[in-house]
């Protein structure tokens, strides 16, 4: 298990009497595209905002390179700035333009100067197609264009690891197209990735591992063919029945 970037051991989160997650497992490994499937309320974005440490598990073990992050022991900044997370919303900073979003990170935690900063951000803004628009706020930009600064920033900060949590789930339906196109390039590059998505052929075509939760367990994983074709579980047919029969 050496070349394990991220493994996630008996993680259990609770929110008084709310078992939200119990006692999930599974390991990422470098280049993976894992996409975590499963009704809404089964657990999935909880159990990424565990791994970001914008939640604190209840208990067990988030290893990274092996070292456990949930202990409280950890800068969380630092961390992050290797384990970048894109939100459904955004999570974009009004009163910045395009490039001053793609630079604070950078110069506040990597400590980068304004001048490394900018050449960053402009590469990343530019590779996915976003760079005509760096003087812009984000209100004067398109649903998929902020979600494009926002992958732009989180690669700006050249992580190991990039979170996705529902990242086309507030688009309008001829933008989710534009994101998703930047994501599968980034899969063909070989950037780690763990996605919580409602797109099934994204989970189908672009993964090389599913998660398939449900009631805040893993129900099922692996392989997206075998997962998508021939799963073993009830319920991973019962869901998988809408997307197959569309």
């Amino acid at each position: 298990m050496n070349d394990t970037i991220l493994e996630v051991r008996h993680l259990s989160k609770s929110f008084g009497r709310n078992h939200v997650l119990k006692d999930i497992d599974f390991a990422v490994r470098p280049g993976d595209v894992t996409s975590i499937i499963g009704a809404s309320g089964s657990g999935k974005s909880t159990l990424l905002r565990c791994i970001n440490l914008l939640e604190t598990p209840t208990s067990g073990e988030i290893l990274f390179h092996g070292e456990n992050i949930a202990g409280g022991k950890v800068n969380a900044n630092s961390y992050r700035s290797k384990v970048g997370m894109v939100f459904q919303s955004f999570n974009l900073f009004n009163n910045m333009t395009v490039l001053e979003n793609c630079m604070v990170g950078q110069t506040k935690v990597l400590k980068k100067s304004h001048e490394e900063a900018k050449a960053n951000a402009m590469k990343y803004l530019e590779q996915v197609g976003m760079a005509p628009y760096i003087k812009a706020k984000p209100r004067q930009i398109s649903g998929g264009q902020k979600q494009r600064v926002a992958i732009a920033r989180a690669l700006a900060m050249e992580p190991e690891v990039l979170l996705f949590d529902e990242p086309t789930s507030a688009l309008d339906p001829e933008m989710v197209g534009e994101v998703l196109s930047v994501m599968r390039d980034l899969a063909k590059e070989g950037m780690t990735m763990l996605v919580v998505t409602h797109e099934m052929a994204f989970a189908r075509d672009v993964s090389n591992h599913v998660v398939f939760m449900a009631d805040g367990v893993i129900c099922e994983e692996g392989e997206p063919k075998e997962l998508f074709e021939h799963p073993k579980q009830d319920r991973t047919r019962e869901f998988l029945s809408r997307f197959m029969e569309r």
